[in-house]
């Protein structure tokens, strides 16, 4: 019968075998899969374009774009008339803003996007108009807010038109003609300022232009 130093001379021996078979099975390279056994790639779908994009506005019958350039705003005859008054057009050193009033002014000023068109040089007369794109609430809480300060406001080309025209007088004592006009129709805003000239049917043309 083996003594207790040769059972612990066995029992290291086989712990040492078990440990170097265990160490020996690790270094072993990983069995290569077989083509059979290999997983057939799926093709995965691409996501499409209206899951990525964003999502494009829907415009009511109302609605309008913003227009491209200033040429796109008037008619031909409404053009050429107006390079007859007072040109040119868009001259950087007018600085006419299409509207005075407090209210206007402040909805002009947060971003909202602007088309600015200026006729005329810096002097006694000139003519600015913004085309604008804004909510339907912003249209009618800047309606309430012109009548309050005089404007009249009628319904005119499937919209309301608000005007507000009247005469001063200027250093040198003569008589100057002043006013604005201010269209709304859909999400669309045509605010006009005009000093000292104003064609015949302005903001109707352009109403008329844009809205087709």
């Amino acid at each position: 019968m083996p003594t207790a130093l040769q059972r612990a001379r066995i029992l290291g021996v086989a712990a040492a075998l078990s440990i170097a078979t265990l160490a020996l099975a690790g270094c072993q390279p990983e069995p290569t899969p077989s083509a059979s056994s290999s997983p057939t790639p799926t093709a995965s779908a691409a996501p499409s374009p209206s899951a990525t994009g964003s999502p494009t506005p829907t415009l009511g019958p109302d609605d309008i774009t913003l227009p491209a350039d200033c040429d796109s705003i008037y008619s031909p005859a409404m053009r050429a008339a107006l390079e007859a008054a007072d040109p040119p057009l868009n001259d950087p050193g007018l600085t006419l803003g299409s509207s005075q009033i407090v209210e206007a002014l402040e909805l002009l000023d947060s971003g909202i996007p602007t088309l600015r068109c200026t006729w005329g040089v810096p002097s006694e007369q000139g003519l600015a108009t913004n085309v604008s794109l804004i909510a339907q609430e912003q249209a009618q809480e800047l309606i309430v807010a012109l009548q309050a300060v005089g404007f009249l406001c009628d319904p005119v080309a499937s919209g309301t038109l608000c005007a507000l025209e009247r005469t001063t007088i200027d250093l040198d004592d003569n008589q100057v003609s002043l006013g604005e006009s201010h269209f709304f129709r859909g999400n669309g805003w045509v605010s006009t300022s005009w000093v000292g000239f104003i064609v015949d049917g302005y903001t109707e043309d352009v109403a008329a232009t844009l809205w087709g």
